[in-house]
């Protein structure tokens, strides 16, 4: 990941190139995974637009109990990483996912029949839990199907799921809480994931040998092409080993940072917006979305490119210096929301722009035995971010009555998220490692 990362692998002269391969992964399980994320943001997020359209109010909620509800969340994500993440590589994706999408889809759906905040507070770490797997899940889910050449814009599909999600999420969301209220926007939010488990089961294989819309050339060839980049990997043996490296620590340390920036920003937009620009719910929705319609745009852009060049990092680190920049721009600004608003959505688009590139970089430095532990580590360490930043941001927002201090956070995160990727180390291929000459010899 560093500026002298190692191109991604290229395919040997015995395995066709990705593009040889067949077209009907893309158009059969991208909609699939990208829906099914898309349904796991939803419900982690209308939480910031029920804050916002009177759920506060109703249950008598001060700002740091928002905060601290906010990042419940995260610490059950946080503790759930690593055992979803080994059960999907072990055993099954389709199996876990399928469960999680009904377990969260009836608790997205009670958040809209809570009596009381301490009934909430059970809910969202309850959430938190079964939302736990699903993206490292997800993640390895696209190394069983698409080659390395490929992944940066597979997992840009799959996480394209979290600013797409927002996009119509804080326009529609705004809307049915003028329409219906917070509570019923929860339910009508919630009841989908549910009805989605169904779909999941019937039209997703968790390999290509289970696949029988596949031709058996087909399924061949894929079989070959992702054979053959293990075999060009350094063994790793043992979790221990690869959760203990310098890379996946490193890489833990910058997730963390670069999440509480990103969750930060997702959670407290929506009141960020509402308070700056003395709109309705349903019109703060609408300004709300912008910052996200500039991070698809960007996601795409920028995994295209990282597939093409064949590297990670350079799509990675100036982007999320970008985003510091733009924060800390904001922080200059103060309180005048209208000037600050158009460096959001460059923040915004800075921030989700690395994503293909990030979880595409993971699986080319460590093989398909222990990546799927060092994926669910480096999330968990997200989820830490995203605990701090909805709970930290929400706190200083609550007590210092303005915006600043928030920005100056985000900015100073992104900016350490940005160096700690420069830190990050290339790894060598198996080939280069076989010819090093033996300890204490020449």
């Amino acid at each position: 990941m560093s500026p002298r990362s190692t191109a991604v692998p290229t395919p040997t002269a015995s395995t066709p190139p990705a593009d040889a391969l067949s077209p009907r992964r893309w158009t059969r399980l991208m909609p699939i995974v990208f829906v099914t994320y898309s349904f796991a943001y939803l419900e982690r997020s209308n939480f910031s637009v029920a804050t916002a359209g009177g759920m506060a109010d109703d249950l008598h909620i001060t700002g740091s109990v928002s905060a601290l509800l906010g990042s419940l969340f995260f610490l059950g994500y946080f503790l759930f990483q690593i055992p979803g993440a080994l059960y999907a590589q072990r055993r099954s994706v389709k199996r876990l996912i399928v469960r999680c999408l009904v377990v969260w889809g009836v608790l997205a759906t009670a958040q809209g029949l809570i009596p009381n905040v301490h009934v909430l507070m059970a809910v969202r770490f309850v959430l938190g839990v079964s939302e736990a797997a699903v993206l490292p899940a997800m993640v390895i889910y696209i190394t069983h199907w698409f080659t390395a050449r490929e992944r940066g814009r597979a997992n840009t599909w799959l996480i394209l799921g979290n600013p797409a999600t927002v996009l119509w999420l804080t326009v529609v969301s705004g809307y049915l809480v003028e329409w219906v209220g917070w509570r019923g926007m929860f339910i009508a939010q919630g009841l989908p994931a549910i009805v989605w488990a169904w779909v999941f089961h019937r039209f997703v294989d968790d390999r290509p040998a289970d696949a029988a819309w596949l031709t058996e050339t087909e399924r061949a060839d894929l079989e070959d092409a992702l054979e053959a980049e293990q075999r060009g990997l350094r063994p790793v043996t043992g979790y221990g080993k690869a959760l203990r490296s310098a890379n996946v620590i490193l890489l833990s340390a910058q997730y963390l940072l670069w999440s509480l920036g990103v969750y930060g920003f997702v959670f407290w937009l929506p009141s960020i917006v509402a308070k700056g620009s003395d709109e309705g719910i349903g019109t703060t929705g609408l300004i709300s979305a912008a910052p996200y319609l500039f991070a698809c745009v960007a996601m795409l852009l920028n995994s295209r490119a990282s597939d093409r060049a064949g590297r990670r990092a350079l799509f990675v680190w100036p982007w999320l210096l970008i985003g510091a920049l733009a924060f800390y721009g904001s922080y200059l600004l103060g309180d005048d929301f209208w000037l600050s608003f158009p460096l959001l959505c460059v923040a915004g688009a800075a921030m989700y722009a690395p994503y293909g590139p990030f979880f595409a970089s993971i699986p080319e430095f460590l093989p398909s035995n222990v990546s799927g532990a060092a994926i669910a580590l480096i999330n968990s360490f997200g989820a830490l971010g995203g605990f701090a930043g909805s709970y930290l941001i929400g706190m200083l927002n609550d007590v210092t009555g303005s915006t600043a201090a928030s920005f100056l956070i985000m900015a100073a995160c992104l900016a350490g998220a940005a160096a700690l990727t420069l830190a990050v180390r290339p790894a060598r291929a198996k080939a280069e490692t076989d010819a090093l000459p033996e300890p204490g010899r020449a």
